[in-house]
């Protein structure tokens, strides 16, 4: 009897990638549209966001009673804590995916399987026809940014081949992907763990051939400053879609030094008027953290200025929420009405941007 698989992918493109892998290791045609006829569920969790886990822990609740294996970051962010409230699931790591085929004929065996150990992974090229495909190219973080919990979840640096890469686009374009995107905790760190950078990446990448276009995944201004001018070099190419996803989370140097960010607001100033000069009709993507642990009005006003001052096409609004293990979540809260009036307020001074530019389609 064939096994009937369901999987189910929350959170960042990441996430995404690695279903494809899960999709191409398990054959595609295994896979069943609902959890009620599935033999085995997978559940590709996120804990980047607290409204995000509580939404997945809610689904954990009405599968409890299915066969589950719940990868993703959730297991290690929240850990023994997790493991208690749903001990007959098994949990996996981010760094186990490759593996999968394996921890399923354990799970099927009857086995709990909790595989959470950091390891670098070999690189699975997916196989899936998908016209918008996403593709690991690192996995882990170089920073230590105070809020981030998924540094707990993937750990140290661990970037793919250039090579490894470069087939797995090829394989993309081949089944007809037209929009591929690169995605990693942060793309600019790409390469630095194995003596190479994402511009090398990118210009191997241009060389294919095919009807496809590449969008560049979050890149820190730490990293970006670095080789911006490389950047901007490879954005000129065709193959590379005019959009940068830059975070800035705040526009206050003493809030971005709380967070352990490694720039300054002067830093990101900078970077961005370079890009947008040198890349014409760049789109500009930035995120925001309204109400970190001791942001003052001030602190908030300048966030404010900031954002009238660079204008983004794209802002990614978030509500500070303490994430478990992070240094943040031992710093002195804000009150849950301030945050929620911060968020208001900028939200508000986003849609009023809005109404003067076009809808953005990256």
């Amino acid at each position: 009897m064939i096994m009937k698989l369901y999987i189910e992918t929350y959170g960042c493109a990441a996430n995404k990638a690695d279903e494809n892998i899960v999709r191409t290791v398990l054959k595609d045609d295994s896979f069943v549209k609902s959890p009620k006829s599935a033999d085995l569920i997978i559940i590709l969790s996120c804990g980047v966001k607290g409204s995000t886990e509580n939404k997945i822990l809610n689904r954990l609740e009405e599968l409890r009673d299915k066969k589950v294996i719940v990868g993703g970051c959730l297991p290690k962010i929240l850990g023994k804590k997790m493991r208690e409230r749903f001990p007959n699931f098994s949990m996996i790591g981010p760094d186990q995916i490759a593996d999968i085929q394996n921890i399923i004929g354990r799970v099927m065996n009857n086995e709990t399987v909790v595989e959470l150990s950091e390891k670098v992974c070999s690189h699975i090229v997916a196989d899936v026809k998908n016209r918008v495909q996403a593709i690991a190219i690192c996995n882990g973080c170089l920073s230590e940014c105070f809020y981030c919990a998924t540094k707990i979840a993937k750990g140290r640096l661990k970037s793919h081949s250039i090579e490894a890469i470069v087939c797995s686009v090829r394989k993309a374009a081949e089944n007809g992907a037209k929009k591929i995107l690169l995605t990693a905790q942060d793309t600019g760190i790409y390469g630095l763990d194995i003596g190479t950078n994402l511009p090398e990446l990118l210009k191997a990448i241009v060389t294919l051939k095919g009807d496809f276009k590449i969008r560049i995944g979050m890149m820190n201004p730490k990293y970006a400053l670095r080789y911006v001018d490389d950047l901007i070099d490879i954005y000129k190419n065709p193959k590379i879609i005019k959009f940068i996803h830059i975070p800035v989370q705040a526009g206050s140097d003493e809030i971005l030094k709380k967070m352990n960010r490694n720039y300054t607001a002067d830093d990101f100033k900078k970077l961005i008027k370079k890009l947008r000069t040198g890349i014409p009709k760049l789109i500009l993507s930035t995120d925001i953290i309204c109400g970190f642990p001791e942001e003052t009005e001030e602190d908030f006003q300048k966030t404010i200025n900031l954002v009238k001052e660079i204008k983004p096409e794209v802002i990614n609004i978030s509500k500070f929420y303490p994430r478990p293990g992070t240094k943040a979540a031992a710093m002195k809260q804000l009150t849950t009405n301030v945050i929620k009036e911060r968020s208001r307020r900028i939200s508000e001074l986003v849609k009023v941007m809005r109404r003067f530019n076009k809808q953005i389609t990256v």
